[in-house]
C-alpha cells in the first residue's frame, strides 16, 4: 500500500472513529441518565476494545505484505466493514437493550464494534510502512494522520453535523462513508471485474437497504432510551430536539427533559396538580421586597422565567441559557411563548459560569438558578464553593441567589459556608450576604394579585383558590430552617469544590 493513500485511509479511520465514539457517547449519557461516571466508562471500554482489537491483528501482520499485497487491502476492507455495520447497529439495537435493563445496568456495549475498528489501524501500518531506517517517520505521517481525522470527527461531527441532522441521519450518513471507504479498499484486492462488480453490488444493496429501514430501526429510539422497561410501542414524546448541545424530549404532559434527565415542566399554575412545583418560582417575593435587577440562569422551557418577568417589582430579567433549542420549542406553548417577546427580558446564548465570568461588573438583586440535579456529570460546575463565590459576587447589596439544591446534603453547607444568611424552601436554598427578609405577609399578598399576560392566577372570591393560597404559604413557612440549624446537622459532610467534583464519583465524599 502506498504511503499517502494509508495516509488518507488512517485519516478518514480516525474521523468515524471518533464520530462514532460522539454519538455513543450522547447515547450512553442518555441511557444511564447523565450520570458522571458515564464518560469514563464509555471511553474506558472504548479504549480497551481499540487496544484488544489492535493485539489481536497481530496474527495478520507477520507475513512480508510485497508478497500479496492485494491480501491486506482485502483483510481491511473485511474488517472494516465488519465494524461499520456493527457500528451502525449498536445504536438502534441498545436501545432496545435499554427496555430490558434497569439503568442501573446498562452497560457500553459497543465494544465489539470498537473492536472491529481498532485491527484496521495496524494492518494499514503493516501494509504501508518497510522495515527500514525510514519506518519511523512513516508511522508517525499515520499517526499523525489518525490524529487529524479525530480531530475531525470532533470537529465536523460534533460541532456542525449535529447541530444539522438528527442521530438516525448521522448514524446513516457515517454507515454510508464506512461502506465507501471499503468499496476504494476492494477496488485495490486484486479481483476479477465480475467478482469485484458483485460485492459492489453487495454494499450497495446494504447501503439502500440501510436508508430504507433506517427510520423504521429508530421509531421511538428515545422513548426507549429514556422509559427502558416502562417503554410501550404506543408511547411517543411531544416534541424531540436534538442539537450539538443536547438532546430535548417532551413528554405528551408537558414534563421536560434535557439529555435524558428531568428539566422542568410546562406550567406556570401554582395551584394543584403544579407538576413543576412552580410554587417555589413565585416564592421569590418572600425573599426580596423588591427584585428590579434579576439574572436567571438556566431557561428551560420558560416556566420559571414567565413567572419571574410577570413580578411586579421586576423591571430586567436576565437569562442564559446554553442550549438554543429551547427557544424553538418555547414557541409550541402558548402558556409560555409570550416570554419571547417580552420587553423585560434578555435572553442570552451562553454558559452561565463563562457569563458571569465575562460580566463581572454586572449587579442583581436576585439571582435564579432551577439547577440539575446534583449527581449527574458536570454538577460540581453549578454547585462547588468557587461557584457559589462567583454567584455572590454578582449579587447587589441585600440580593439573594436561590437555587436548586435537589435536597443535596453538601450543596446546602457548601452554601452556608459561602454566605451568611441561608434558608431553606423545599427542596431550594436562598442564600445571601444579608438577613433575608422573609416575608410571608408579603408573598401572600403579590401571589393573591399575580397576573400573567394579563391573567389572573386567584380568585379571591373563588373559596378552593383561597384554600390553594393557603396550601402554598404552609408549605413556605414549614421549609423555613435558618442556616444555624443547616451547619448543625452536617458537621461531617465535605464541601463541594471544583476539584473534589462533589457526587459525581463517590457520594461518599
Amino acid at each position: 500500500m502506498r504511503l499517502w493513500l494509508a495516509i488518507i485511509l488512517s485519516a478518514l479511520c480516525g474521523y468515524l472513529a471518533l464520530s462514532y465514539e460522539l454519538l455513543w457517547f450522547r447515547v450512553y449519557l442518555i441511557a444511564k441518565g447523565a450520570l458522571g461516571s458515564c464518560f469514563a466508562l464509555l471511553l474506558g471500554t472504548y479504549l480497551l476494545a481499540l487496544a484488544a482489537g489492535a493485539w489481536l491483528s497481530r496474527r495478520f501482520c507477520w507475513e512480508r505484505v510485497s508478497a500479496d499485497a492485494p491480501k491486506y487491502f482485502r483483510l481491511i476492507a473485511n474488517f472494516l466493514f465488519v465494524a461499520y455495520v456493527l457500528a451502525f447497529l449498536s445504536i438502534p439495537l441498545y436501545s432496545w437493550y435499554c427496555v430490558a435493563s434497569y439503568r442501573e445496568s446498562r452497560i457500553p456495549w459497543m465494544a465489539l464494534a470498537a473492536g472491529f475498528i481498532g485491527v484496521a489501524f495496524p494492518l494499514i501500518a503493516h501494509a504501508s510502512i518497510s522495515v527500514d531506517s525510514n519506518a519511523g517517520p512513516r508511522l508517525s505521517y499515520l499517526y499523525l494522520a489518525n490524529i487529524v481525522g479525530s480531530a475531525a470527527g470532533s470537529l465536523l461531527t460534533g460541532f456542525c453535523l449535529m447541530d444539522l441532522w438528527p442521530l438516525q441521519h448521522l448514524s446513516l450518513f457515517l454507515l454510508l462513508l464506512g461502506l465507501a471507504i471499503v468499496s476504494a479498499l476492494l477496488a485495490r484486492g486484486g479481483f476479477t471485474r465480475r467478482q469485484l462488480a458483485i460485492r459492489l453490488s453487495l454494499l450497495t444493496a446494504i447501503g439502500a437497504g440501510a436508508s430504507l429501514i433506517t427510520p423504521r430501526l429508530f421509531n421511538g429510539f428515545y422513548e426507549r432510551l429514556q422509559l427502558g422497561p416502562e417503554y410501550t410501542s404506543n408511547y411517543h414524546f411531544a416534541h424531540v430536539l436534538e442539537n450539538r448541545n443536547s438532546v430535548i424530549t417532551i413528554t405528551p404532559d408537558k414534563v421536560v427533559h434535557g439529555g435524558g434527565t428531568y428539566d422542568g415542566a410546562v406550567n406556570i399554575d401554582p395551584k394543584r396538580p403544579d407538576i413543576n412545583q412552580i410554587f417555589r418560582a413565585y416564592a421569590v417575593s418572600a425573599l426580596h421586597a423588591e427584585p428590579r435587577q434579576v439574572l436567571m440562569i438556566g431557561l428551560s422551557l420558560g416556566s420559571w422565567a414567565q413567572v419571574i418577568a410577570h413580578h411586579p417589582a421586576v423591571e430586567k430579567l436576565t437569562v442564559v441559557e446554553l442550549n438554543p433549542g429551547y427557544l424553538d420549542l418555547i414557541r409550541k406553548y402558548p402558556e409560555v411563548a409570550s416570554l419571547l417577546q417580552n420587553p423585560k427580558i434578555e435572553i442570552v446564548i451562553d454558559d452561565g459560569r463563562r457569563w458571569l465570568n465575562r460580566h463581572p461588573d454586572r449587579k442583581f438583586d436576585l439571582i435564579v438558578f432551577n439547577t440539575m440535579a446534583h449527581w449527574i456529570a458536570s454538577s460540581a460546575h453549578v454547585l462547588s464553593r468557587e461557584f457559589f463565590e462567583l454567584v455572590r459576587a454578582h449579587l447587589a447589596p441585600g440580593g439573594v441567589y436561590y437555587y436548586n439544591s435537589t435536597s443535596s446534603s453538601r450543596s446546602l453547607k457548601t452554601a452556608a459556608t459561602v454566605f451568611t444568611d441561608v434558608r431553606l424552601i423545599a427542596s431550594f436554598v436562598a442564600a445571601s450576604d444579608r438577613r433575608i427578609s422573609f416575608d410571608l405577609d408579603r408573598f401572600r399578598e403579590i401571589l393573591t394579585n399575580y397576573r400573567i399576560d394579563g391573567r389572573r392566577l386567584f380568585d379571591p372570591s373563588n373559596t378552593e383558590h383561597r384554600a390553594e393560597l393557603d396550601r402554598i404559604v404552609r408549605a413556605l413557612t414549614y421549609q423555613d430552617v435558618p442556616r444555624e440549624k443547616i451547619l448543625s446537622r452536617t458537621p461531617a459532610l465535605a464541601l463541594i469544590t471544583d476539584d473534589n467534583m462533589g457526587y459525581e464519583w463517590d457520594d461518599a465524599l
